[in-house]
């Protein structure tokens, strides 16, 4: 009887443990996400560009994307003028995977971009991003961006 006493209290002791490695692991991520977003509705192309992993799949506006061609894109815009002017987080969820160094996570997106020829869109979006922890950074290894028609 002792012995399962003993194996029972190392067990939750255990997972008590991995709780609180989950819990940090959902804060960094938290924290990343904050900055990923910042750096966007901010115009910060570098910035925002740091937080995806060099190989990292992005979706949106219907298909895979080129990670490296949306970079030149997005830069091009923001070079021209063009700016995000919105970019408002909502209903932020974080899930730890059991491994504890990836994280998927999703939210709903309120946006506004003026491009560089003055013309303003807004839209409604949900994204999904796997963050992964490599070395000592969160990155986005994949995006996947949807916008909500305006009937829903």
């Amino acid at each position: 009887m002792k012995s399962i006493l003993t194996g029972l209290v190392a067990a939750l002791i255990s997972v008590s443990a991995m709780a609180q490695d989950y819990g940090a692991a959902q804060a960094e991520v938290r924290t990343a996400i904050k900055a990923f977003n910042a750096a966007y509705a901010g115009n910060d192309v570098d910035a925002y560009f740091d937080h995806y992993a060099t190989d990292a799949m992005v979706y949106f506006y219907g298909a895979r994307q080129d990670l490296s061609a949306y970079h030149e894109e997005w830069a091009e815009m923001v070079e021209a003028g063009g700016e995000v002017e919105k970019n408002e987080l909502s209903d932020v969820q974080v899930q730890v995977m059991p491994s504890g160094d990836v994280v998927v996570a999703s939210y709903f997106v309120d946006y506004r971009l003026r491009a560089s020829d003055g013309n303003v869109s807004m839209v409604k979006a949900f994204e999904s991003e796997v963050w992964q922890k490599i070395g000592d950074d969160w990155k986005v290894v994949n995006l996947h961006y949807s916008e909500i028609p305006d009937d829903q």
